[in-house]
């Protein structure tokens, strides 16, 4: 197995948040699966504030998270769909969301990522997979 090491990251200031949204799914398994990944995130970059999401299908909605962001003293919120590639939902949908639901807080600033794409990142991640299915065969 590869060693694994937290990655460094600049760390944002407080008053900074991000939501990392996902698709939803009607599998609650798999919604709670983004809660692993926001505290993940939280704890490896140091954010303060994060907060998970689901387009569609399960609770919280991205206005929720918002929500949830500006209680927590956010004046920038950063939306990170938390999908592999450009789609409809990562380029046009989650962006509409996030506008419709910015529209409550005109104070804050609400900025939408893209979503992960192709990173050099990504490759010792698959790595990992075939390692980890290679020794459980």
């Amino acid at each position: 197995h590869p060693k694994k090491s937290k990655p460094t990251m600049q760390k944002l200031p407080p008053n900074i948040a991000v939501i990392l949204v996902d698709h939803g799914s009607r599998i609650d398994a798999a919604n709670e699966m983004l809660l692993d990944v926001a505290k993940m995130y939280a704890e490896t970059s140091a954010t303060q504030v994060v907060e998970p999401a689901h387009m569609e299908l399960a609770p919280p909605t991205i206005a929720d998270a918002l929500q949830r962001c500006v209680d927590r003293g956010a004046k920038t919120v950063i939306v990170h769909p938390y999908f592999l590639f450009p789609g409809r939902h990562s380029t046009q949908d989650i962006p509409s969301m996030a506008e419709e639901a910015a529209q409550a807080f005109p104070d804050v600033t609400v900025k939408v990522t893209q979503p992960l794409n192709i990173d050099p990142a990504i490759g010792p991640i698959i790595q990992t997979r075939i390692l980890d299915c290679l020794n459980d065969a």
